[in-house]
């Protein structure tokens, strides 16, 4: 059913594509690989291998080389399709050429972009260290920003192709004591919105996943792990984002949020007025001392 509904918006969102002959020519003789960023743990690893089971070849990209070993070993021997690690950091400049330069001599060219890799930050804002800010805004907005930027116009040229986002339901509210993790998430979500819309009928699938609360150890990173949100709120596996995510992409939504909780949630905050949303969020993402 979901490859006839794949096939379905296939056809609807490819009803104004003009492959350009020298688009399609300049990626002939390479395969088409979904790149992963942050694919080594967690939502991203969850998302590589939900792809490779679909039967498509997978590029996995991080900073931690051996974890990235790890995990493409353990999805081609699981699904039999190429794994290729990538250690790269996005941040820097030379990111998205240093990109395609490793597929194309693996013999692969991004057709797929899923744009995962993020951080989060807790604590009030005026008590975050800059550089911590500066660092989030790099890999979640910058980051981003220059790699869907870089790898969108061939895709419209080929008529073919998909970008991924991971925010958070976050991104749907303002959060006071996660403030730029929430800003930032808010911003991806924004972005892919307006490029999904500008690129409509051309072929390229442009989609935005934003979960609540997930259990890959991202919240105890950033210390929130005590927060009333994680309480109140049930987690769910990245296996189980990764599924709504990839069900979400392949029939052509624009935002999908997984799990009924965060359904509802997303509808909510959507009419929830900020001077409502915001000290209610206030109160789930504030975080008591950790015990010393």
């Amino acid at each position: 059913m979901l490859r006839f509904l794949s096939s379905v918006a296939d056809l609807w969102i490819g009803r104004n594509r003009d492959p350009s002959p020298e688009a399609l020519a300049a990626v002939g003789g390479r395969a088409p690989a979904v790149v992963v960023t942050g694919a080594s743990r967690g939502i991203g690893r969850a998302l590589a291998m939900r792809f490779a089971r679909a039967g498509r070849d997978v590029a996995l990209v991080a900073r931690d080389a051996d974890a990235l070993a790890r995990v493409a070993a353990e999805i081609a021997r699981a699904h039999g399709v190429k794994a290729m690690p990538i250690a790269l950091d996005v941040t820097a400049l030379d990111a998205p050429a240093a990109l395609d330069a490793a597929l194309r001599a693996a013999g692969l060219y991004a057709d797929v972009l899923v744009n995962n890799a993020g951080i989060g930050l807790a604590g009030p804002f005026a008590e975050n260290a800059p550089e911590e800010i500066d660092r989030l805004v790099a890999l979640n907005v910058t980051a981003l920003t220059r790699l869907t930027r870089h790898a969108l116009p061939a895709m419209v040229a080929r008529g073919r192709g998909g970008v991924l986002n991971v925010a958070s339901l976050g991104g749907m509210a303002p959060g006071p004591h996660q403030a730029a993790y929430y800003a930032s998430k808010a911003y991806v979500i924004s972005l892919t919105e307006a490029v999904a819309y500008e690129a409509r009928g051309r072929g390229v699938r442009i989609a935005v996943v934003a979960p609540g609360p997930v259990n890959t150890g991202f919240h105890e990173a950033m210390g929130a792990e005590n927060a009333l949100y994680r309480t109140l709120i049930p987690a769910l596996s990245p296996e189980a984002v990764a599924a709504s995510a990839y069900r979400g992409f392949c029939v052509g939504r624009t935002k999908i949020a997984p799990g009924v909780v965060a359904t509802v949630s997303a509808v909510a905050l959507k009419l929830l007025p900020a001077f409502v949303s915001a000290p209610l969020m206030g109160v789930l993402l504030a975080r008591p001392e950790r015990p010393r």
